[in-house]
């Protein structure tokens, strides 16, 4: 990654309901073709990653909020101030990213332009731990940074533990 700074192009705040605990981030074109460990992959990681889609996990099955910016670099971030911190490769052929809950009316996501190509998805969660008893109020956090970037694996950068 470069030393100069990553500049915002687009930055958007988000209220996405999660239903199942996860929220999508997809190409516009995805055509709905799941991996059988997907569940698997977001209880273990908090992320999971099928041709076309990262799936984020949250911490509620509510509606949660999320800031989402679209990045002209990746950016070198200290991690201190956040729970967990993951990230993975999204191709865009179609040129178009859509934001949504998974169980969400597909035509009212939020939708941003891009260039067509590989990007690179970092999703950052906080408050994971500061949920009501019944798990239904919250102070979970998501900050879902894109930028365009060369196929590479999935990472957890920070793990969150509840123990």
């Amino acid at each position: 990654m470069s030393e100069a700074k990553a500049r915002k192009l687009a930055s958007y705040s988000l209220n996405l309901c999660a239903d199942y605990y996860q929220i999508h981030i997809e190409d516009e074109e995805f055509d709905d073709d799941f991996p059988d460990d997907w569940g698997n992959q977001l209880v273990t990681n908090k992320i999971a990653v099928a041709p076309g889609i990262v799936g984020v996990g949250t911490a509620r099955n509510m509606t949660v909020p999320i800031q989402l910016d679209l990045l002209d670099r990746g950016s070198e971030d200290e991690f201190d101030s956040w729970d967990h911190v993951v990230e993975a490769s999204l191709d865009v052929p179609s040129g178009k990213i859509a934001i949504l809950g998974c169980t969400a009316y597909f035509p009212d996501a939020t939708r941003i332009s891009v260039k067509p190509g590989s990007y690179r998805v970092r999703i950052y969660s906080r408050g994971l731990a500061g949920l009501s008893k019944d798990g239904l109020e919250g102070d979970d956090y998501y900050h879902i940074v894109i930028w365009s970037q060369a196929y590479s694996p999935t990472s957890v950068l920070k793990r969150w533990s509840a123990s």
